[in-house]
């Protein structure tokens, strides 16, 4: 059986789930070693299922995440990096 074609992310997805993981870790929610679990499978599915988009258009979802504060410059940075976009 070939593997399915798994459908792109949108880039306004990917930008959501990555604000309310790190929404979820200020406030307590998740303890160090379950957000890192979390923010690796999510960087993960993002690999696998790819963002759609041109890397402009996933950046510039991305970027108010960074400019309004809602994710740490340590989150952005792996964040970005991880993905391939830095």
């Amino acid at each position: 059986m070939a593997d399915a074609e798994l459908t792109p992310i949108a880039p306004a997805r990917a930008a959501e789930e990555l604000r309310k993981l790190s929404a979820a870790y200020k406030a307590g929610e998740l303890k160090k070693d379950e957000y890192e679990h979390r923010f690796s499978r999510t960087i993960q599915e993002l690999r696998d299922r790819r963002i759609a988009g041109t890397r402009a258009e996933i950046m510039a979802a991305l970027e108010p995440l960074r400019l309004e504060g809602a994710v740490t410059p340590a989150e952005w940075d792996r964040f970005v990096s991880q993905l391939g976009l830095g």
